[in-house]
């Protein structure tokens, strides 16, 4: 007998979220692996009232040279209702955004890798873009991360340049992808997965 076909969508955090919000943390750090995409959330486990007080600042704030507005999404699975992975928007473009970290940070939870989770939460992340109204976004990972660069390069990201990040002691690449064009072009892909 078949298994029922998984469907995600990205949710916005709510109180409702809490148990299983600090659950996706707790496995990052049982597991000893970085955490992107959470808008900080793993500094807040003890007050994920005021993280969910800080989303909503992030979400209301005005672009500037320095900062720009994000909007922070749980990925859930609908047929189990589990946090499967997070995505962070950064949803204006500044010179910081393009030189530093790009528009979007992404992550899978570690029991969940591997299985293609992380290109729909990519996929997904991009249809938010275009509400947002943003034509290009740029997406960095360490050159280390394998996984990452063939996730964004899945979705039409281009790869754009590297540079070396002091503050990661890393170096980091920087890949741009066309929203409108990787979302028509990757919709017959991903569509059967959103619910």
């Amino acid at each position: 007998m078949k298994e029922k076909e998984e469907k995600f969508k990205l949710v916005i955090p709510t109180e409702k979220y809490k148990r299983k919000a600090i659950k996706y943390i707790k496995e990052h750090n049982r597991h000893k692996s970085e955490i992107n995409g959470s808008g900080f959330l793993y500094m807040y486990l003890k007050d994920y009232k005021g993280w969910l007080q800080r989303l909503d600042t992030e979400r209301k704030k005005e672009a500037t040279a320095t900062e720009v507005p994000t909007e922070t999404f749980f990925l859930v699975r609908l047929n189990d209702d589990k946090i499967i992975g997070m995505v962070n928007i950064r949803t204006k473009t500044n010179e910081k955004v393009k030189n530093s970290f790009g528009n979007i940070g992404y992550g899978i939870r570690p029991k969940e890798r591997e299985k293609g989770y992380n290109k729909i939460n990519l996929y997904l992340a991009l249809v938010e873009c275009q509400k947002f109204g943003l034509k290009q976004v740029i997406i960095s990972c360490k050159k280390e991360n394998v996984a990452s660069a063939k996730t964004m390069i899945a979705l039409g990201a281009k790869y754009d340049r590297e540079v070396f990040n002091s503050s990661q002691n890393a170096i980091v690449e920087f890949y741009r992808i066309d929203v409108d064009y990787a979302v028509e072009a990757y919709k017959s892909t991903y569509e059967k997965y959103i619910g």
